[in-house]
């Protein structure tokens, strides 16, 4: 134990020693609620999110640069020759360590569908009920209910000659991202529903 605890702590095994150490300090606050293990990106290679990626990288990274040096002990190499080895196993371990992590993250992609977050937008097309007494060009308030069942009130607005009163049904058709608001219509309950539900 105290050998392997020298090899960990030695050059240059100690660099990712002490990344590791972070690592896994990382996914210990994330188990505890307080750190959020999604970040943001993810390898392009890999298909996950930085986080893990990084965290296999760093983990294999630190088993080859142990396995190394453990292998390169009996020759005793000390001076230049033993700096120059650590040099490489430095340079090395992280770049054989990345090949290891590809091949073994690409199996996980499939836990992280890419999904694109929701949006405003999503809403455009689906029906509303107005919950203020008018809708005009410049004020207007609606309940709309997206796909997943959940409820929002969003702003609306509306030019036309039949105007939207208290408890009126809505279609909206277009989202004003300066403004953030919706320009809405008039639906008639016969219609079909062009994508939701309208609100109780």
């Amino acid at each position: 134990m105290r050998t392997f605890a020298e090899a960990a702590l030695a050059f240059p095994t100690v660099c990712f020693s002490a990344a590791l150490a972070v690592v896994v300090v990382f996914w210990l606050l994330v188990a505890v609620g307080a750190a959020e293990g999604e970040g943001p990106g993810a390898w392009e290679w890999g298909g996950v999110p930085l986080t893990v990626g990084l965290s296999f990288l760093v983990a294999f990274a630190w088993f080859l640069s142990l396995a190394a040096m453990a292998l390169l002990a009996p020759l005793g190499l000390t001076g230049v020759p033993g700096g120059l080895a650590g040099c490489a196993v430095l340079v090395g371990a992280p770049l054989l360590g990345q090949r290891a992590a590809r091949t073994l993250v690409r199996p996980l992609a499939a836990l992280f569908p890419d999904e694109p977050p929701p949006s405003r937008s999503d809403f455009v097309g689906l029906t509303c009920v107005i919950r203020t007494g008018r809708v005009d060009a410049g004020f207007g308030q609606a309940e709309v209910r997206a796909r997943d069942g959940s409820t929002a009130l969003v702003q609306v607005r509306q030019y036309a000659d039949d105007p939207l009163a208290l408890g009126d049904t809505g279609l909206l058709y277009a989202y004003e991202a300066d403004g953030e608001f919706f320009w809405v219509a008039p639906f008639d309950d016969a219609l079909p529903d062009a994508g939701g539900h309208a609100a109780a």
